[in-house]
């Protein structure tokens, strides 16, 4: 619920109507969180018995939102916490923005008439987000390493940490899960770059992706940046998932391709 009305809470200009269908859907998602969570079985939430998982891709998405509302506040009622963020942004988007850099692709959703300020709040926000889910990447990546992830009491279950894998379906459940784990990160590593080139394709014949209200903004550059590292982030899991299952065949005595599981 926070994270979803933070935007138009810290941002001033949003009517009544918005600020009712905000409430709506941030008690919608908190509903739903709710229930994935204290119910039994399975339903759409991944890695749900598996923490940190889910705490770092929140948090992630938590502090891109945070940051990218903060910068746009500056533009409307400058503080002193505001103008930082601005000026850190600023710094971040123009570091990043070179050519074929995913921030330099990212001001291709604009239109082609856009004015500098607009490519300039896009680069900043762009540049910042992707900064956010690099250095939230790296976190999880750590946290895998130092806490052995998923180091669970009572061993991993896939039904309920994946409830969309079937552990049953043809095929040996490694080799699925290290070719799910290498298309998750494949396609996490290029959808920064592909996202762009499809709005920019999807809009020919429509009017173009103006960016200029702050709250368009935040959630674009939000869900642009945080699809890819959460893509990245499910890739790494299941390979991580994958290895520890090879690892416990190899304990318990099973040997690779001879098609017989321990009783």
């Amino acid at each position: 619920m926070v994270l979803i009305a933070t935007p138009s809470a810290l941002l001033p200009g949003l009517g009544s109507d918005g600020k009712q269908m905000v409430a709506l859907i941030a008690l919608f998602a908190a509903a739903l969180t709710f229930a994935e969570y204290k119910t039994t079985y399975p339903g759409l939430v991944e890695f749900r018995d598996a923490p940190p998982f889910n705490r770092i891709r929140f948090m992630i998405l938590f502090i891109t939102v945070f940051f990218l509302t903060v910068i746009e506040k500056a533009q409307v009622t400058p503080t002193t916490l505001s103008t930082l963020f601005n000026a850190l942004g600023i710094m971040v988007g123009n570091a990043l923005d070179f050519p074929y850099s995913p921030v330099r692709l990212a001001k291709l959703m604009l239109a082609d008439d856009a004015s500098e300020a607009q490519q300039m709040a896009v680069a900043t926000a762009a540049g910042m987000a992707y900064l956010i889910s690099l250095l939230g990447l790296m976190v999880f990546v750590l946290v895998l390493k130092l806490q052995s992830w998923p180091n669970q009491v009572g061993g991993f279950n896939v039904w309920v940490n994946l409830p969309t894998f079937d552990p049953t379906a043809s095929g040996d459940i490694v080799t699925r899960l290290e070719r799910d784990a290498r298309l998750n990160v494949a396609f996490g590593f290029l959808l920064p770059f592909l996202i762009p080139a499809v709005v920019k394709i999807g809009s020919a014949g429509f009017e173009p992706l103006t960016l200029t209200s702050p709250q368009t903004l935040i959630w674009t550059m939000t869900a642009w940046s945080f699809l890819p590292c959460s893509l990245l982030m499910r890739g790494i899991a299941m390979s991580k998932i994958a290895t520890m299952i090879r690892a416990k065949r190899r304990t318990e005595g099973v040997e690779e391709g001879s098609g017989y599981l321990p009783a």
